[in-house]
């Protein structure tokens, strides 16, 4: 967990400014995380996925997983990880029983979202003073 809070630091505090105490949450002690390392094993991304009653909490809807907290380091970005970690992170899901996954997405990473086959829902607002949408996406399939 040292090495996945490091990486969120990075990518959240430092580069977006999100203040600490929005960052770190209780659901990080009950959620799967995921961590992708580049080809000299060097930790470079993460990610995890909310399930089961912390889930149900969050989203308020049963069957549903929440993908948070994506978060990969400048140097690998444009690489496919991201990418790599979504799909780790559906994967995890469907083994899990999810019928769908939600995320809540930066309005300026829409576009990654829904070339992945996520549908933005509600209205726009502030998370850690960034603007946000819901988006989600079936993992029947």
């Amino acid at each position: 967990m040292d090495t996945v809070h490091a990486i969120r630091r990075e990518v959240f505090i430092v580069e977006q400014g999100i203040p600490e105490e929005d960052e770190w949450d209780d659901l990080d002690a009950t959620s799967v995380h995921v961590l992708a390392c580049d080809a000299d094993g060097t930790p470079v991304g993460t990610g995890r996925l909310i399930h089961g009653e912390q889930a149900l909490r969050v989203s308020g809807r049963g069957g549903v997983v929440l993908l948070g907290r994506l978060a990969v380091l400048e140097k690998a970005r444009g690489t496919g990880l991201g990418v790599a970690l979504v799909r780790a992170i559906e994967a995890e899901g469907r083994a899990r029983g999810a019928a769908e996954l939600e995320l809540h997405a930066q309005v300026d990473a829409l576009g990654f979202y829904e070339r992945l086959g996520y549908v933005a829902e509600g209205p726009e607002y502030l998370d850690g003073g960034i603007p946000h949408r819901t988006m989600t996406r079936s993992l029947a399939g």
